[in-house]
């Protein structure tokens, strides 16, 4: 069993408590993740800004970007350790692992150096980044535990990284901003489905997440119609690519991402179990992936 909270007799080492500590920290962090975002900013700066990757500025952009996203994964591990003891005890991490005083220690530091890092950047920069940390502070607490609006912060601040590059370049390229809706729309389904994923424990802790207040056949229905909304936008950018005779890149969102996500559809409409959703889930990061290795060929046209 996992105390409420651990005093100082009982409570574990700062830092690594076992021989798969570091482990256990990586996924505190949700390290995979922290490299899909370097990914994507990388190819937003590199394949649609056509700037150079080896920058200086850049470099700090990126490392301000994750320090909040890191600190992000932190804090919401923080508030849901009772709520993980139910839905994934395999991965507890925060007071298993890490003294939930120290977890918090580590929010802190590193939003700070993540806003301080992109106000001396650019102002600008460190107001998205500050609203970035506000924001997942709100949504550890409160906001993912009300129906849909939980959803849509972490979508929306999945957008917010796709733009950062070009909130720093500033060139006016229209490209980000649909790579930008992509991501929010894709990371509204995500967040959806793994609300209905996560129903035992959210309603043991009373969370009003959308399946536990509409129930999961309407719920369904209203990831439906974001995944809708995503397919039509995808779609339609294959074929404008096609008809511009962008064969390359009009193939890869033809069959690496509007089929799969097709597919995701057709699976969603069928789902009814939890390891249902935990697929969904999982295909939903695929496809996510997919999405941002077609800047690659978006670059190239």
């Amino acid at each position: 069993m996992l105390p409420a909270a651990p005093s100082h007799a009982s409570a574990p080492a700062p830092g690594p408590a076992r021989a798969d500590g570091w482990p256990a920290l990586l996924r505190l962090v949700r390290f995979p993740n922290l490299l899909i975002m370097a990914l994507c900013l990388a190819l937003v700066r590199v394949c649609l800004l056509n700037a150079p990757l080896l920058s200086g500025r850049f470099g700090l952009l990126a490392l301000a970007a994750l320090c909040v996203a890191a600190a992000g994964y932190i804090i919401n591990d923080y508030y849901d350790v009772k709520i993980d003891a139910i839905n994934r005890p395999e991965r507890l991490v925060v007071g298993r692992v890490v003294n939930r005083r120290w977890a918090m220690l580590a929010h802190l530091l590193l939003s700070g150096i993540g806003v301080g890092v992109a106000v001396l950047l650019l102002p600008l920069l460190g107001l998205v980044n500050l609203g970035s940390a506000l924001l997942l502070w709100g949504y550890s607490a409160r906001f993912k535990r009300l129906a849909l609006v939980g959803n849509l912060s972490i979508a929306t601040l999945t957008a917010a990284l796709v733009l950062l590059p070009e909130l720093q370049l500033r060139t006016g390229l229209p490209a980000v901003w649909g790579y930008a809706l992509a991501a929010f729309l894709l990371t509204t389904v995500r967040e959806i489905v793994k609300d209905v994923e996560d129903m035992r424990g959210d309603a043991q802790h009373e969370c009003r997440t959308l399946p536990i207040v509409w129930g999961v056949v309407r719920t369904k229905w209203v990831a439906g119609f974001f995944l809708l909304s995503l397919v039509v936008f995808v779609g339609g950018a294959a074929g404008a690519a096609l008809q511009q005779r962008h064969w390359l890149f009009g193939s890869w969102l033809l069959l690496a991402v509007l089929m799969p996500l097709l597919l995701l559809g057709r699976h969603l409409a069928r789902a009814d179990r939890r390891r249902d959703f935990a697929r969904l889930s999982a295909w939903c990061k695929w496809i996510m992936l997919a999405g941002v290795l077609s800047m690659v060929l978006a670059g190239g046209r």
